[in-house]
């Protein structure tokens, strides 16, 4: 591993292997939304495990135990993530599809600036705070490809009882939850194995702000490695992620990524790529 902040040789060094690749993978966790001014879970000094009992606000059984409760905590993180913008972090990955067509975000959150910030195939590991379905899932109305069918906000207001906190489904009568994976819960098996696949097929990976603890998604790296893809780590501090890279870049991602871009431009414009 490779470690630098400042210095720009070896931005560019990465920026060359990464605009060289076909296919890449940029996997983003809570660390890049912090910048947007959405507090992490893990985070040593404001993050939301001081804030609140995590276990009770992120658990099915804390959920059943108090809906209204729980519901309208995450009323408040959907306010907080409405008032968010995407970051330079956000920004610089959706510049970077000019620079490669096959990049795919594969991120651990949850609040959808991705999307906003203009990249294109985003996979949601953990689900999207802005997206609703039944809690028993068990109704017979269910999407083409077989999933629990789902609700945005705006349709939530079209509901039988729009005002009920928390809404009800309209099928079984069942408590409405937000569409995220909670604490205990499986990822869905479509969503993580379009993201293993992805892993295993890119020539290289681009991670950002995420610990690298968190599994299954934790994986992702090391499949990428075994694979043989080329791998940038950008982080403040190193992480279990960094012993795996071939180059860690210390730092915000909302710094490090816009320089890692301009050096990616750069590379092409040399190259003679379209920019």
């Amino acid at each position: 591993m490779t470690d630098g902040s400042n210095d720009e040789e070896l931005i560019r060094g990465a920026a060359r292997r990464l605009v060289a690749a076909r296919r890449l993978v940029a996997f983003t966790g809570a660390g890049v939304s912090k910048e947007s001014g959405i507090a992490t879970f893990r985070d040593a000094d404001d993050g939301l495990w001081t804030r609140y009992d995590a276990m009770d606000m992120a658990t099915r059984e804390g959920y059943l135990r108090d809906p209204e409760y729980v519901w309208g905590w995450y009323e408040h993180r959907f306010g907080l993530v409405a008032d968010a913008a995407p970051n330079p972090g956000h920004l610089a990955l959706a510049a970077m599809e000019r620079l490669v067509p096959e990049l795919v975000v594969v991120t651990q959150n949850i609040d959808g600036l991705h999307a906003r910030a203009g990249s294109t195939d985003v996979v949601e590991l953990h689900g999207s705070i802005a997206r609703f379905r039944c809690l028993s899932g068990q109704h017979a109305e269910r999407s083409p490809d077989g999933r629990p069918v789902l609700y945005t906000r705006e349709e939530l207001a079209g509901l039988p009882d729009p005002t009920a906190r928390p809404p009800r489904c309209p099928h079984c009568g069942g408590l409405i939850r937000p569409d995220v994976v909670w604490f205990g819960e499986l990822l869905d098996e479509a969503v993580i194995d379009r993201a293993f696949d992805l892993a295993r097929a890119c020539d290289a990976m681009l991670v950002a702000g995420t610990s690298g603890v968190v599994q299954p998604a934790a994986s992702l790296p090391i499949l990428a490695r075994r694979a043989g893809a080329f791998i940038v780590d950008v982080n403040p501090e190193e992480d279990e992620v960094a012993a795996l890279a071939d180059v860690f870049l210390r730092g915000p991602s909302g710094d490090v990524l816009p320089r890692l871009l301009a050096a990616m431009e750069e590379e092409a414009a040399q190259s003679g790529l379209p920019i």
